[in-house]
């Protein structure tokens, strides 16, 4: 293999050498050497030369890929106060190889203009990440200003290039009409349209009935928004698209049948529509809402509600079994929307989507709240005492952490050899999910997302094999005292994964180093600090599927012409 880039006599900043480079499309010949100057990639070779003031990290033949590109997570939300704030969230998704996120700047309906809503967003994250960021536009009311001028304003000025649409929620909710009118604006701009897809009325003659018939404990909440929900809803916003020749794209995805219209929509009619989902739907059952213990750490206190003194032992993953308390609202550690599916078949059809195709990115959806605070996933206990009425688990807070373990959890279906045929992700595919497709989708095109000159240098490096320094033998398992968000829990907790990031480099800067973390401590090996993280002004987001311009079935050529006047902006 030859140089890719030219490294003439430059003096590189930092060398990566020994690496074994991970790309969307390949794995690269072992044993390469990657040259960063300025923050910048330049040179990938099989020598380059080490000058005077350059640094080394010796990969010693590991896995090298690029740093990981969350792109829906929720952070220093208003409707998650005890939720991550910046600081812990970034922490967290650096210590995971994770170095670009997408994260959320809502209008609240009470908010008539977009600006003051992205002037407080900023205010929350300036100076307060740990790595590079940018946002989504939550629209709940899209008035004709924001409409016809704002939104031009927010790609133009901001470089704010997609929103996020709710079907569902009644603080947030938009009808078919809103929809297909910022659809129309989204089109015109080249702005990406993002959907969060459950039928709302579904789920919530369900949820009434269910309340009225004394089911309340958090079990109940998976059976309050069905499958069916889910798909209809999806069914909706690809015909919603279709009619405009709008791109989409659908987060969360957790049932089959919505995939399939997902898929159906993408080979059979070639629309433009995107796919997305989260590691809790492979890994997690909904038979985790009902779980009726806790980790003693999670107990609440004596006499509080839902506690009871007696214990049982943990059967998780430690070589230690941990104290577990019984507590008749655990299951609320696990609450999140589209819920957790019933069965192993619905699991195996993400995964089955992933391998085909259908979907085109993973992310974290990160949207935590603490579980044992009265703040969080346990406030329908308070407030339900301090007011005698039922708690119930329509007022949990929805949401899971996930963000620090998106990119192991991942990385483990790509490169353990124990992994079912069925559930293994070749490492490129690894690459793209996580990678690639998210820094293309949403406008970081040429600068996010892959390993190759020009780009930014944002890399992850694992660890060359399982029993090498930092992973022993057999893997290691996921517990949450050596996660470095600001969370109480992981739904992830016990399970095991073959690696985890050694080093997260950051525009050519080493900021995690898990040997130090290793050595010295938790939360030792953060290197990095508060405020290295960019504001990312993005451009226009890819389509990575389909195409535009498609008609729906029965309509003439040029009949969409008659209406479909994209609007003019000053």
């Amino acid at each position: 293999m030859g140089d890719i880039g030219n490294e003439g006599s430059m003096d590189f900043d930092l060398i990566i050498k020994n690496a074994t480079i991970v790309t969307a499309s390949e794995v690269l010949q072992p044993g390469l050497s990657i040259g960063i100057k300025n923050g910048i990639i330049v040179a990938i070779a099989l020598f380059l030369p080490v000058g005077a003031s350059t640094k080394v990290v010796d990969a010693e033949g590991a896995y090298v890929t690029p740093g990981g590109v969350d792109s829906h997570v929720h952070l220093h939300q208003d409707n998650a106060p005890t939720g991550d704030k910046w600081l812990t969230g970034s922490r967290s998704a650096l210590a995971g190889g994770t170095t670009t996120i997408l994260a959320f700047a809502t209008q609240s309906r009470t908010q008539e203009s977009l600006f003051p809503v992205v002037k407080e967003y900023h205010s929350r994250a300036d100076g307060q990440s740990y790595i590079d960021y940018g946002f989504h536009l939550i629209l709940t009311k899209p008035t004709e200003k924001i409409l016809q001028h704002e939104l031009k304003a927010m790609v133009d000025q901001e470089g704010i290039t997609s929103v996020k649409l709710y079907m569902t929620y009644p603080a947030m909710k938009l009808g078919d009409g809103d929809m297909l009118e910022i659809m129309m604006q989204a089109r015109a701009l080249g702005v990406t349209t993002m959907i969060h897809a459950e039928n709302s009325d579904m789920i919530d003659m369900i949820t009434s009935r269910l309340l009225r018939n004394s089911r309340t404990l958090p079990k109940y909440h998976a059976i309050a928004r069905p499958q069916i929900a889910e798909s209809e809803a999806t069914n909706r916003a690809i015909s919603l698209s279709t009619l405009t020749s709008t791109p989409i794209l659908i987060v969360h995805m957790s049932s089959p049948v919505a995939i399939s219209h997902a898929r159906k929509a993408q080979s059979k009619s070639l629309l433009p529509v995107h796919a997305e989902t989260c590691p809790h739907y492979l890994y997690l059952l909904s038979s985790k809402l009902a779980a009726t213990s806790v980790p003693a750490a999670l107990a609440p206190e004596p006499h509080s509600p839902s506690h009871s003194p007696s214990h049982s032992p943990s059967h998780g993953g430690g070589e230690e079994e941990e104290e577990e308390v019984e507590d008749e609202w655990a299951g609320a550690r696990h609450v999140c929307a589209p819920p957790l599916r019933h069965s192993t078949s619905d699991l195996q059809s993400i995964w089955d989507a992933m391998l085909n195709g259908t979907i085109t990115t993973v992310s974290s959806d990160h949207a935590p709240s603490l579980y044992n605070s009265p703040g969080g996933k346990r406030k329908p206990l308070i407030d339900a005492a301090a007011s005698q009425t039922v708690p119930t688990f329509a007022q949990i807070p929805n949401g899971l952490p996930g963000l620090e373990t998106r990119l192991p959890l991942l990385f483990d279906a790509a490169t353990n050899v124990d992994t079912p045929p069925s559930r293994r992700l070749s490492l490129p595919k690894f690459v793209e999910l996580t990678s690639t497709n998210p820094a293309r989708l949403y406008g970081l095109s040429g600068r996010k997302g892959t390993i190759a000159p020009g780009f930014d240098a944002d890399i992850t490096i694992w660890y060359p094999s399982p029993g090498h320094t930092g992973v022993a033998e057999g893997g290691l398992t996921i517990t949450n005292d050596m996660l470095h968000h600001s969370i109480d829990y992981t739904p992830f907790e016990g399970v095991k994964v073959c690696n985890w990031p050694r080093y997260t480099i950051l525009r050519g800067e080493v900021k995690w180093d898990r040997d130090v973390e290793l050595r010295e401590g938790h939360g030792r090996g953060i290197l990095g600090s508060p405020g290295d993280g960019r504001y990312l002004k993005r451009g226009k987001g890819e389509v990575l599927v389909g195409r535009t311009g498609q008609l729906p079935p029965g309509m003439r050529e040029g009949e969409r012409d008659e209406w479909a006047v994209w609007a003019t902006h000053d």
